[in-house]
């Protein structure tokens, strides 16, 4: 059963991959592989942080659940990074290399670097509005 899941994740991959690149032969994707494995890796990742952090946050119910969700979401990255360079190298769509694993990984990080942000500024927002209503109420 592993294997047969296998081999249609690599398919699924494998038909993804063909796409994007024959998009990317007629230039209508204007980008290099490793630019499209950032957007790519990049994507899934925030998608799987924006389903996974309302789970997670549900399951431990403390203030330190995007931490948790980082780091299952950044494992799953290099799993599905690795995954991907594997089923290129067995379906020969694309060559094996370790630095389309880092420009993925890479592209994660950088997406989740500006969520960060938006998500620290929008809280710092919040406190400053609560203080502007209560002034007893520390802003940090």
């Amino acid at each position: 059963m592993f294997t047969k899941l296998m081999y249609m994740i690599i398919e699924i991959i494998y038909e993804w991959h063909t796409k994007l690149m024959r998009l990317n032969d007629t230039r209508a994707i204007p980008f290099n592989d490793k630019q499209l494995h950032f957007i790519v890796i990049g994507t899934i990742g925030m998608i799987m942080i924006f389903v996974l952090y309302p789970l997670f946050k549900w399951l431990a119910k403390h203030n330190h659940t995007m931490v948790v969700t980082w780091f299952y979401v950044f494992t799953c990255m290099i799993v599905l990074t690795f995954a991907i360079e594997i089923g290129q190298g067995y379906s020969h769509t694309g060559n094996v290399e370790m630095a389309d694993v880092i420009a993925g990984l890479a592209g994660f990080i950088c997406f989740f670097a500006v969520f960060s942000l938006v998500r620290m500024l929008y809280h710092l927002i919040c406190r400053i509005i609560a203080h502007m209503k209560n002034p007893d109420q520390e802003i940090l």
